[in-house]
């Protein structure tokens, strides 16, 4: 018998980290890992006919599961964009998994 592949479910990436996106909350980060980030979209603007980010806050949060919710968040920040957030994300993700 050939021998079954286990088969991961494919995630969009960003800088090699999966990105998951749920309404207005998108997750970077592997669960697996230490921490994770969470970004949240407060407001949006319109731009052509785009819904783009506007206001969005951005969390570095331990995947501790016997932690409590407020000791899980390691860092907090509120930036103008997705972009902006993300690259905050990808810096505050890497330092923290290489500590």
């Amino acid at each position: 018998m050939a021998a079954e592949k286990e088969t991961k479910p494919k995630f969009l990436t960003y800088k090699g980290k999966p990105l998951v996106r749920n309404g207005n909350t998108i997750y970077y980060g592997d669960m697996s890992d230490k921490c994770v980030v969470m970004i949240q979209i407060l407001t949006t603007k319109k731009f052509n006919d785009l819904e783009l980010a506007d206001k969005v806050t951005i969390q570095l949060m331990s995947t501790d599961p016997d932690a409590r919710p407020k000791e899980r968040i390691l860092k907090r920040s509120e930036k103008h964009g997705l972009y902006n957030a993300m690259d905050l994300g990808a810096i505050w993700l890497q330092r923290a998994l290489a500590e």
